[in-house]
């Protein structure tokens, strides 16, 4: 497994207590970056302290994204702890049950669009001056393959990525002045606790239409992830990197 350069970095990773957030985090550490992992799961949370809490170099905040408060004192517990902010990761996000538009409840679909694409935005509104303060950053976000296409019976998702690819693209051009690049990546299921949560004959559905044929690992996601955030992804910004096994067809 390739080692990015990550020597002297500050990371942010939201939901970095599980799944692809925690496999870029753990990459970025591994790699000689400092990493504030956020997540609204305590318990997941306290795992990564009594793992990695030691080495002075991993923070974990309990955020929930959703609230811009709670964002801003995150944010500036960050820059308390490490001083600045080079890169951000922006994984957090929720599935939210499966049915179709018309029978979608309408709670749900809100809950969905609040956490993914308003945390989102509430993340990146917060952090990325102090970015161009420092004029360099970067910035990867986690939109899905469903925000191309669009999953049947997953509106909410699939909306809420597609604003993300959208977002990207918006931050991308106003940044591209400064040394910052704004990128997202669209996977595929992954092996995931949340992606495992849903309806098996969904789950099902999903794996039909992968050409490889299998889930994406998590390994794989994290590769693809960390290299976008390094100083060497000095040129390409507001593109959208595919990780969905030859599904998507654009």
């Amino acid at each position: 497994m390739n080692r990015y350069d990550f020597n002297g970095r500050v990371a942010i990773v939201t939901g970095g207590g599980q799944g692809i957030g925690l496999a870029v985090a753990e990459r970025i550490l591994g790699s000689g970056g400092s990493v504030s992992a956020w997540d609204r799961e305590q318990s997941l949370l306290d795992a990564l302290d009594k793992k990695h809490g030691a080495g002075g170099k991993m923070q974990t905040l309990n955020v929930d994204i959703g609230d811009l408060v709670a964002v801003d004192r995150a944010t500036a517990a960050v820059k308390d702890r490490f001083g600045k902010i080079d890169i951000l990761i922006n994984n957090a996000a929720i599935v939210g049950p499966n049915a179709p538009t018309w029978e979608y409840p309408p709670q749900a679909f809100m809950d969905v669009v609040h956490v993914g694409l308003v945390g989102t935005f509430f993340v990146s509104r917060t952090v990325v001056p102090h970015m161009i303060a420092r004029n360099y950053g970067r910035i990867v976000n986690l939109s899905s393959v469903a925000g191309k296409e669009g999953n049947p019976n997953a509106p909410a998702y699939s909306s809420t990525k597609a604003a993300v690819l959208a977002l990207t693209k918006s931050m991308g051009k106003e940044l591209a002045t400064y040394d910052i690049a704004v990128n997202a990546v669209t996977p595929a299921v992954a092996r995931t606790t949340m992606a495992l949560s849903q309806a098996p004959e969904f789950l099902k559905m999903l794996l039909s239409k992968i050409p490889r044929g299998r889930m994406l690992e998590l390994s794989e996601a994290s590769s693809m992830i960390c290299w976008l955030a390094t100083a060497e992804n000095s040129f390409t910004t507001g593109a959208v990197f595919d990780l969905s096994g030859g599904r998507a067809t654009y």
